[in-house]
């Protein structure tokens, strides 16, 4: 694949002659292979290039101005694209092609195909090592944690149980006592009732037997009166 620059070497514009020397000075720093086509000694070049962007792209007037660029024959951008993916870290994904390894371009990539496909990207540490825990999922990194605390949880569980067995025992135990102690007291109150009725009963036993004695002593001396 071959990057086509489409310069304007005899442009009486500052501007253009500084935005076509940004691009071509940039290409050249990333070592990218590209090829001038200058479009103001050439008008094979210069009709190639107003045919090929694309109507959308095109200013108001539909003359489209230099630096355009190509891949191949495939439209990538002007000055102004380019300028925004050069400020992104996104230049070869602009020109189409793949990334270098190491660029920074590169790890922004596989850090998104890592989110895409739902795994954190590999980050090399100072050293070039990488964190072997960046190829675990998060999942599985906290599998032993959730499971000790799910196993907690269920020892606070049993624990809470048995304390509130323990309570209930004990609640048993106080209600059996509160249970005897009052049978006790219905057996004592009885047996006093019963005690009582007895001695109430002698009671007028002994008032019968008094009153009887009494009549009895009465009509004695009654009969005696009358016999004298």
């Amino acid at each position: 694949m071959v990057i086509k620059v489409f310069l304007a070497s005899s442009s009486g514009s500052t501007a253009i002659k500084k935005k076509q020397q940004d691009v071509v000075g940039f290409l050249e720093a990333l070592k990218v292979d590209y090829t001038q086509l200058d479009i103001a000694c050439n008008e094979e070049n210069r009709m190639w290039m107003r045919q090929n962007v694309p109507v959308d792209k095109k200013p108001t007037n539909g003359i489209p101005l230099p630096p355009q660029i190509f891949n191949e024959d495939s439209y990538c951008g002007d000055y102004d694209t380019f300028f925004d993916a050069k400020e992104d870290n996104s230049v070869y994904a602009f020109l189409g092609l793949p990334p270098p390894p190491g660029s920074k371009e590169a790890e922004q990539a596989a850090k998104v195909l890592g989110v895409e496909n739902g795994t954190p990207a590999e980050e090399p540490k100072a050293d070039g090592s990488v964190d072997a825990s960046a190829e675990v999922p998060v999942e599985e990194r906290n599998g032993d944690a959730h499971g000790e605390e799910e196993q907690a949880a269920d020892e606070e569980e049993v624990e809470g149980e048995g304390e509130g067995g323990e309570e209930e025992d004990v609640a048993d135990e106080e209600t059996a006592g509160d249970e005897a102690l009052a049978e006790e007291e219905e057996e004592a109150v009885e047996e006093t009732d019963e005690v009582t009725e007895q001695a109430n009963a002698q009671e007028e036993d002994e008032q019968e037997e008094a009153d009887e004695d009494r009549e009895e002593e009465e009509l004695r001396q009654l009969e005696e009166e009358e016999a004298e």
